[in-house]
């Protein structure tokens, strides 16, 4: 006989409050908006800040912008699933944290450099140590007990994403090069005149700062294993068997090995015995699933869910690249496709900087208001699969009918804007956390929930970093021709692709049963639960299976 303690479930049950957890939520959010601020904030100022440091002919400029506006990306591609790995091992916090602090680290150099390669060191080192999207989609989903929650939660991290791609661009747009914009305030000589790309990236590094500290100091750790208050009674994912009783303790006989002949003592026990099976839904054991759930997490499902999320997050960095080139354009008079045809529709609308800034300042709202409005009613009512199926297979006219915008009268020009972008909102707000939800699902079990979302993270952060280049050799290409449209109607062909991939996705239906858990023996309805007695593994070794039988002395 061999006494072994008992791993009676994978995880550790969250807490069972039905509350919705604002506070945790709340400074999550504030962590989350290290990655957009990070990526946007540079975009007013990189091609001044590129020229500036003389890299190249002028021509080259903008290519040099695209790569380190594309670095950033590009590098946490590289670390996302090790960073997710590495929150399974150790927790979800400390992850958060170092992705936070390396953000804030990286601002800095990019603030104060004085060479192009300096600046592109500060921005791969940020998306290096940055995997704070896919750690933080995992401790939503681990702080979410109530799957009522779930649409509202995992609106969250889309609403706080346009919040950032709001304050970015603004905080850098207004602090940029300030001896240059408020030469009366900052001097050429002072100390933002010698680095005059410093305060936008001092201001944004401040605002890490203090969700550093927010969050070290406020948010819990969400980790199974790891959090505080676990039930020190259960032990979870550990391989080894660990020795329940002592030999001069409640049983003084050593531990026997019943594949030994002769079993000594062991009638000398009194053992009451209660046997605990584990079987699937079809019958089969479930026990050498749990052994092996670290080995078999990447499942069809989350390979299909990951591709899905891959291609939205293409076609979508597509759009956000294309807008303000389309917007800012020269506009071209007299275009007709009555007389020029539906490919001939060139150029773009001219508007100015101030009127772009505008345009996505409104964009901002409306995107706001669907995340936090209509993206819970239609989870709600049509259900998360139902809202994937839907805004995939609408998601293509949302790039089809942008470029024809050119055809439209001064008068009309606006509202024809505003209802694109409202499409566009109402699409890729519902697609991107119906996705996170289904990857959550799609999760075996929790212990692997960090390493999915930080494979998820780096498929999108890839598709982000290749999208931009394409999208602009291709607008290129298409101004060449006479087709501006060129680009659109790429990003709305890869949007159809996803249509077409939505096949391939399996629906998994969830069946809930109320199954009684090993230790809740040890409690009465009236009564609150008390420590379990010791308990005895007697494990049966035969040639063709292995018998539990779990016995309380």
């Amino acid at each position: 006989m061999r006494l072994t303690r008992t791993r009676t479930t994978d995880s550790v049950p969250l807490p069972t409050s039905d509350a919705f957890p604002t506070v945790q939520l709340l400074f999550l959010a504030l962590c989350r908006l290290a990655e957009p601020i990070a990526i946007t904030s540079i975009f007013p100022y990189a091609w001044l800040m590129v020229s500036d440091f003389h890299v190249g002919t002028k021509n080259d400029a903008s290519f040099y912008t695209g790569v380190l506006i594309a670095s950033f990306s590009l590098a946490e591609s590289l670390t996302s699933v090790w960073w997710g790995v590495l929150s399974d091992k150790i927790g979800r916090k400390p992850v958060l944290l170092m992705g936070c602090f390396g953000t804030m680290l990286s601002l800095l150099i990019v603030g104060f450099a004085k060479s192009f390669t300096v600046a592109l060191f500060g921005r791969v080192m940020g998306g290096l140590l940055n995997g704070n999207i896919g750690v933080i989609q995992t401790m939503v989903g681990e702080l979410i007990t109530n799957p009522a929650h779930e649409p509202k939660a995992y609106c969250i991290l889309p609403f706080v994403w346009s919040v950032g791609t709001i304050l970015g661009p603004c905080i850098g747009g207004l602090l940029a090069d300030p001896s240059r914009a408020y030469p009366d305030t900052f001097s050429k000589i002072g100390f933002f005149g010698r680095h005059p790309w410093a305060l936008p990236n001092v201001v944004c590094s401040g605002l890490m700062l203090v969700s550093i500290v927010a969050g070290y100091l406020v948010i819990n750790e969400t980790h199974p294993d790891r959090r505080k208050g676990a039930d020190p009674f259960m032990h979870h994912d550990l391989p080894e068997a660990t020795p329940m009783i002592s030999a001069a303790g409640a049983n003084a006989d050593p531990a026997v090995d019943l594949r030994q002949d002769s079993y000594g003592t062991f009638n000398e026990v009194d053992v009451t015995q209660t046997h605990h099976w584990e079987v699937n839904a079809d019958g089969s054991s479930a026990t050498e699933e749990k052994d092996h759930v670290q080995e078999k997490w990447f499942t069809y499902r989350v390979a299909m869910l990951t591709l899905a999320l891959g291609i939205f997050t293409y076609h979508s960095m597509c759009y956000d690249h294309l807008l303000p080139i389309f917007f800012q354009d020269e506009r071209v008079d007299e275009v007709s496709i009555l007389a020029d045809g539906l490919f001939h529709v060139p150029g773009g609308l001219g508007l100015s900087t101030k009127d772009v800034g505008i345009i996505m300042s409104v964009n901002g709202l409306i995107a706001l208001f669907i995340q936090a409005v209509i993206f819970p009613w239609c989870a709600e009512k049509i259900g998360v699969f139902r809202v994937f199926i839907l805004v995939t297979i609408c998601h293509p006219i949302a790039y089809f009918i942008v470029p024809y915008l050119v055809l439209l009268p001064e008068s009309a020009l606006y509202a024809g804007i505003y209802a694109c972008l409202s499409i566009r909102n109402l699409l890729s707000i519902l697609a991107y956390p119906v996705l996170l939800i289904l990857l959550k699902q799609a999760s075996i079990s929790t212990s692997v929930l960090g390493r999915i979302n930080g494979l998820a993270a780096a498929a999108g952060a890839a598709c982000r970093t290749i999208a931009p280049p394409v999208a602009g050799l291709l607008y290129g290409w298409g101004a060449e021709m006479g087709f501006t449209g060129l680009a659109w109607w790429g990003a709305g062909a890869v949007a159809l692709v996803g249509v077409l991939q939505v096949y391939f996705v399996p629906r998994e239906r969830h069946e809930e049963s109320a199954i009684k858990p090993a230790l809740a023996c040890f409690a009465t309805d009236d009564a609150q639960p008390k420590p379990p007695r010791d308990i005895v593994d007697v494990t049966v070794y035969e040639e063709v299976q292995e018998t539990t039988m779990n016995s309380r002395v």
